[in-house]
């Protein structure tokens, strides 16, 4: 039997029209990656060769550019380094290191512990006072005072190691102390401003006074209300012994009533021994 044109358009129409049925889900119209050949795993590019790939340039803005202007004097950075180190030190060695290099610079003395500045000759050569090589001192070991003092190297150092072996191992637990309150240093003056008397330790730069010590809290003791109660009187005391023997002279509350609210302390030498009272 023949066929006619119209019956096998018929029968593709209704093909076309039949449901087409899902795919299971494991299977996919898109072809599965094909496994390499040896030839092309050979030809594949190593590590190294990839880490030597560019990346696509790209149009770079002012504002990068401007933000990329480096010194002359600085090397030429990565992008994965900073301009910090370069500034200020990074590690804790090198922040040690910054701190003791400022200090050299405003230690006096010979001593990095004992900082503030030189002044030269103070007072006049025709005058009774004077100091040749005066210094003007900021702080010693770590603690400041609380206005620059006028001395010479030999009064600055005694305090230096009063202040290191004696005033901060007595108040570590109550403190730790921060300030001496100075109440007197350099001046051109007799004994207790006696007229007649003879010219002060003052006079010459050998002698500093101290009326309180300031912990880190803020708290002063001082030695004229902590002398005579503790706990700050047993604390008092055991700095006022301290400083017998750094100091060839060393006068507190019990010596008389000139220094019932300070310690006078001063670097005369005596055949004797200190003198503290």
């Amino acid at each position: 039997m023949k066929l006619r044109w119209g019956h096998i358009l018929i029968g593709v129409v209704a093909l076309s029209a039949a449901p087409v049925q899902a795919a299971p889900l494991d299977q996919s119209l898109v072809p599965l990656m094909r496994p390499l050949t040896v030839q092309q795993a050979v030809s594949a590019p190593a590590p190294s060769d990839i880490a030597n790939l560019r990346p696509v340039s790209r149009p770079v803005s002012p504002q990068v550019t401007a933000a990329a202007a480096r010194p002359s004097e600085l090397p030429l950075l990565g992008p994965d380094t900073s301009l910090m180190p370069y500034l200020r030190p990074e590690s804790v060695e090198q922040q040690v290191l910054f701190k003791r290099r400022k200090l050299r610079k405003g230690s006096v003395c010979g001593d990095i512990a004992i900082q503030g500045k030189p002044v030269g000759r103070v007072g006049s050569k025709n005058s009774a006072c004077g100091v040749k090589d005066a210094v003007q001192i900021t702080s010693v070991s770590g603690v400041m005072l609380s206005r620059p003092s006028t001395m010479d190297c030999g009064t600055a150092i005694a305090l230096n190691k009063w202040v290191d072996k004696t005033v901060k191992p007595t108040f570590k637990r109550r403190g730790p102390v921060v300030e001496l309150q100075i109440a007197a240093h350099y001046a051109c003056r007799t004994r207790n401003n006696r007229k007649g008397a003879r010219i002060s330790e003052h006079g010459k730069g050998r002698a500093i006074d101290i009326s309180g010590f300031k912990m880190a809290d803020g708290e002063v003791v001082t030695v004229l209300n902590g002398w005579r109660k503790n706990p700050s009187q047993k604390q008092l005391k055991k700095i006022w012994r301290g400083a017998c023997g750094p100091f060839g002279t060393v006068l507190g509350p019990n010596s008389d009533r000139y220094h019932k609210d300070h310690f006078h302390l001063d670097t005369a030498r005596y055949r004797s021994g200190p003198y503290c009272r």
